[in-house]
Order: structure tokens, then sequence, then C-alpha cells
């Protein structure tokens, strides 16, 4: 039996201490929304094995603790600390590759090869379909200014506009559930990227 509780401790007391607060996008509160989300769309997609919902919540957990040491390819951090630490809570070498596998579906643009990996993709950026989204956005748009990502002078409109366009929700849940006001978002952008020319 798996202590979800202890990891999930384990790793948000490594992300309170250890994390910069230049990250104002990639911090624990997006590691707990997606941890959230993850487990609101795996019930609704129908996933009821434990291990699976284990495995997806781990990842959620896990998925941007690269951060904690770069920022591009932080995805293959992440599995380096997983594969470090979760034989510590008695995972296998099998389940921990599954979880890696989850977490590496979260490069962007994402290509999943499975359910759970869809479901992971969909929860990491639930935020494009859901109330929150231009307060959310600015958070990003700090974190990517302070790492050197985009400049002030980056047109943020267009930069969204082209991130949308390589963007997809996978799972039906969240088609359903966000694909309608992600669209909206997206031409509220162009709209404003055209009145702003």
């Amino acid at each position: 039996m798996i202590d979800i509780n202890a990891i999930k401790s384990h790793v948000l007391s490594i992300l309170e201490n250890e994390l910069s607060s230049s990250l104002t996008y990639h911090n624990v509160s997006h590691t707990l929304d997606v941890e959230e989300q993850i487990l609101i769309i795996a019930a609704a997609e129908g996933i009821t094995q434990q291990e699976d919902l284990e495995d997806l919540q781990i990842a959620a957990l896990y998925h941007d603790t690269g951060f904690l040491q770069r920022h591009k390819q932080h995805e293959l951090v992440s599995c380096d600390l997983a594969r470090k630490y979760l034989p510590e809570f008695g995972l296998t070498n099998e389940r921990i590759d599954n979880i890696c596998n989850i977490i590496l579906a979260t490069r962007f643009p994402h290509h999943p090869h499975n359910l759970l990996e869809m479901i992971i993709c969909d929860a990491d950026l639930d935020y494009l379909g859901r109330d929150g989204f231009t307060e959310t956005s600015e958070k990003l748009r700090n974190e990517l200014i302070a790492y050197q990502i985009i400049n002030a002078e980056t047109d943020w409109n267009q930069f969204q506009i082209n991130f949308f366009n390589k963007h997809k929700f996978f799972t039906q849940t969240s088609k359903g559930k966000r694909g309608a006001e992600k669209m909206a978002r997206y031409n509220e952008l162009v709209k404003n990227l055209t009145n702003n020319q």
C-alpha cells in the first residue's frame, strides 16, 4: 500500500522551501491545481484502478519538481527526482517508469500515448478553459520575463495565440468542460491583437 499523503507532504515540503520566488506560475499552487484537476478528470474518464489513480496523482505532484534546477527541459529533472525519492516510499521501478512516462507527457507540444498521459496533459493546462485565465496567464508572463524566455516588449497576445494554436485538449471530459471557454479566450486574444494593430 502506497502512502500518497507521505509522498505529497515530502514533495510539497521541497517545493515550498526550495522553489524560486521568480516561479510565479510553476509553483506550489500550480502543482496542487494539477493534482486536483487530474483526479477530477480521471474520475470523469472512468479511471477506477487504484494503481492508475495513484500513479496519476504522484505524477502530478512531481511533474514540475524539475523547476528546482532548471526551466528548460525541467521534465527530465522531474523524472530524475522521482527516481531518486520514490523508492523510499515503496514504489517499484516499473511503477516509477510509468510515473515518469506520465510526467514526460507534459512536454509541450503534447504527444500523449495513452489515457493517463492525456489526463495529465489536460490537467496541466486546464486553466486555458476556465475562470481566472487572465490572472493565471499574467503569472506565466511574469515568470517567462524573469527567466528571459520572453522580454517585456514581447507581444503577449500574439505569444498566447501561438500557444493556443499548438494546444489541444485530449480527453472527452476536458473537451466538453473547457473547450468552449478556451475557444472564447482564443477569440478574445485575436480580437485584442487586431484592435491593437
